[in-house]
């Protein structure tokens, strides 16, 4: 190797060196602000937020989308989401929740953004780390199941609340209240999209 190559390549190896062990010492000191009312700096944010979307988009690209018109499908996803959605991606007629107001960054309000449907799919599946969105898959939703929710999230944007309060009351029972997977008793939401208290225990 010659010797200019050769000092490029330690003066190279040094630099990377120095910035890992500055990272290093950066991320265990705690010196960075956990905390969710101390937001992100926004070259920090943006940082984020092109990480999740490449990383959502290049897992959800294959992913084949079946029919989202079956009215049954559609119906039982209405049950899904009022079950276990509202308290943080809210309901038509919502503005906000007890929930919602305290997390960062703001989940969409999902009834006024449309979201592809592979990208629902996959986020409601397999969730996303270091937010409040869990994996749904890893909870008992079956891929059935979750295709219901994003047929449902096709026709909720523009929806009154007369028109979700109608198609929620005419949905089938949520099978996962019985097996302890309500997301409502959590204090989050009721059939109707209210919020609710969790139980005394």
């Amino acid at each position: 190797m010659k010797p200019r190559i050769k000092q490029h390549s330690l003066a190279v190896a040094a630099m990377l060196a120095i910035l890992a062990a500055g990272t290093g010492v950066f991320v265990y000191s705690g010196l960075y602000d956990i905390g969710a009312d101390d937001h992100h700096t926004r070259p920090v944010f943006d940082l984020l937020q092109t990480l999740r979307e490449r990383s959502i988009h290049r897992r959800a690209e294959d992913i084949k989308v079946p029919d989202l018109n079956d009215p049954q499908l559609i119906l039982k996803g209405a049950g899904q989401y009022a079950a276990m959605c509202t308290g943080c991606h809210l309901a038509p007629g919502m503005d906000d929740s007890e929930l919602r107001v305290g997390m960062y960054p703001q989940p969409p309000d999902l009834a006024k953004v449309r979201v592809d449907p592979k990208v629902a799919f996959w986020v409601i599946k397999h969730g996303i780390k270091m937010s409040a969105m869990p994996a749904w898959g890893m909870a008992g939703h079956d891929d059935p199941t979750i295709w219901s929710m994003v047929a449902f999230l096709e026709k909720l944007p523009g929806m009154t609340p007369a028109e979700y309060k109608a198609i929620v009351a005419k949905a089938p029972p949520d099978e996962d209240m019985d097996m302890g997977h309500d997301h409502a008793d959590a204090g989050h939401s009721g059939m109707d999209g209210t919020t609710e208290s969790p139980p005394a225990r």
